[in-house]
């Protein structure tokens, strides 16, 4: 299965990220690199004893094929309100201190990172089960699709959740990270 687009293809991008943030929830969709520092230092908290966050890149490979590039589009609105629900769910649901969620837009060259989850919480165990359940619901519910291009032109879109060259990995099946 090959891409119908280009090899220069550019998504539709916002120009500027686009946020929604309150005093415990930051999420961003962004055209621009990410920045770990930044979402670390959201969710620091002095009534936090623990801090995880989770940093996903762009991996060289998918499926034993060498991937020459990776872009990521979005129904950003919707996109938005998805990834507030989630980080709000996730906030109560484990008791969370702060939570942020990042996702990059556009072109993500091999080894940058594509996706950062950053947690709080007073004690470890939640934080942890907290930052996999964000990436998990963020991988099956955000409206954010990649273009994965492999080493000879050939290309797929799919779905964040989607697995093997864009074949839907069914509920309760796990794909890699």
């Amino acid at each position: 299965m090959t891409t119908t687009e280009p090899e220069t293809y550019v998504p539709d991008l916002p120009p500027n990220p686009v946020t929604r943030t309150t005093s415990t929830i930051h999420v961003e969709l962004t055209p621009h690199i990410l920045d770990s520092l930044s979402v670390t230092k959201f969710v620091r908290s002095p009534s936090a004893g623990a801090t995880v966050l989770f940093i996903g890149t762009t991996r060289d490979s998918f499926n034993n094929q060498p991937v020459s590039s990776l872009a990521y589009t979005s129904y950003t609105p919707l996109a938005i309100t998805t990834l507030y629900s989630i980080a709000e769910t996730i906030l109560s649901k484990h008791d969370l201190t702060k939570i942020a969620i990042v996702h990059k837009l556009g072109e993500c060259p091999i080894g940058e990172e594509s996706i950062l989850i950053a947690v709080s919480s007073p004690h470890r165990q939640a934080a942890w089960r907290a930052g996999e359940e964000a990436l998990e619901e963020t991988k099956k519910r955000a409206e954010i699709w990649k273009l994965e291009r492999f080493e000879g032109g050939d290309g797929i879109w799919r779905a964040n959740r989607d697995g093997t060259m864009g074949v839907k990995v069914e509920d309760g099946k796990k794909e890699a990270v």
